[in-house]
């Protein structure tokens, strides 16, 4: 049981000291008158009403109790289970440097591109952690935190969705956006705290080292799970010629794979490689199954409220009260 207004209860105290405190004048008002002429007679057996009577005060003060327990809002849990609950403290940083506009991804035939394939294949991913704190940092020339650590995912794919390519400095900060996202875990005291790095390009900006930045997380508990997007060699990328048509060409995007293996063992961590949009795809469903933490947290599904069956069980008391002093208990004036 539960009480939702406890502060109520404080109310209990003060009663019992006025009802007490009253009770004792009551007492001093009783006068008893002896009749001398009648002593020689034998003490009379009192009837049940006269018994009965000091008695009439108590239904009122049990009311006032009932009442003020009402007050307090008492529950009860209906149904008590036990769930255990898998959650992390978990950051995605995303490379949003123009590189990511290549087009060699495919879904249902159709061209798309190594941005829209992620955002797309994150969303889901975070829709299926729903006990962990998320938080995103996407990354160009410099990163930016997209998103705090929050456990509101509504909040955490609405802020993904508005994620374009170019739209930050462009170039390759790796070492400076992971560094980003350690400091935001580093004060956390979740047990698994996790980084995941998705990227297409090599370092080329940005003053702390990959390497350097890895090491941080390796000291602070944090694993790193790295991504490298895009498939090998030339990659068709859209551009427009002099009529503002949409034409591709062949362009080479190249990528640290070493690099990337290097951050990944360093912290514990994996390396995987999505070349096209099935891979990604169970690149996240791997990453998904790993690194979860259980906690056992008991919950009531249910509460009920008791405080209407106090109410009733306090007026009954009164209407007691009020018809046993107007009928068999009545004093005469």
């Amino acid at each position: 049981m539960i009480f939702r207004n406890p502060w109520f209860l404080t109310l209990i105290p003060v009663l019992l000291f006025l009802w007490l405190r009253t009770g004792k004048k009551r007492g001093k008002k009783q006068v008893s008158i002896g009749y001398s002429s009648l002593s020689h007679f034998k003490a009379l057996p009192s009837s049940w009403r006269i018994r009965l009577l000091p008695l009439l005060p108590w239904l009122q003060f049990f009311a006032l109790i009932l009442i003020i327990l009402a007050l307090a809002r008492p529950q009860v849990g209906l149904k008590e289970s036990w769930e255990r609950k898998e959650g992390i403290d978990l950051i995605l940083v995303l490379d949003v440097s123009t590189s990511m506009l290549a087009e060699d991804f495919e879904v249902r035939g159709g061209r798309r591109n190594r941005l829209e394939i992620v955002k797309e294949v994150t969303d889901n991913f975070i829709q299926n952690r729903r006990h962990d704190r998320l938080g995103i940092v996407i990354f160009g020339e410099k990163p930016y935190i997209l998103s705090p650590l929050t456990w509101d995912k509504n909040f955490t794919v609405t802020r993904l969705a508005q994620v374009q390519a170019g739209m930050v400095e462009d170039g390759t900060a790796i070492g400076s956006a992971l560094a980003t996202a350690i400091n935001r875990l580093r004060q956390s005291e979740a047990e698994s705290k996790v980084v995941i790095l998705l990227t297409d390009g090599v370092n080329n900006a940005g003053h702390i080292h990959p390497l350097t930045a890895a090491e941080a997380a390796q000291a602070l508990g944090i694993t790193i799970y790295t991504i490298g997007a895009g498939s090998k060699g030339p990659v068709p990328y859209p551009t427009t010629d002099l009529w503002g048509r949409k034409v591709y060409r062949n362009v080479r995007i190249d990528l640290d794979e070493a690099l990337l293996q290097k951050i990944a063992e360093l912290t514990g961590g994996r390396y995987f490689s999505a070349i096209d949009t099935v891979s990604l795809r169970e690149t996240f469903a791997q990453i998904d199954q790993m690194n979860k933490t259980v906690i056992e947290m008991r919950h009531y599904h249910e509460y009920k409220d008791l405080y209407p069956v106090l109410i009733i069980c306090a007026l009954t008391l009164l209407l007691l009260e009020e018809v046993f002093r107007r009928t068999v208990l009545r004093r005469l004036p």
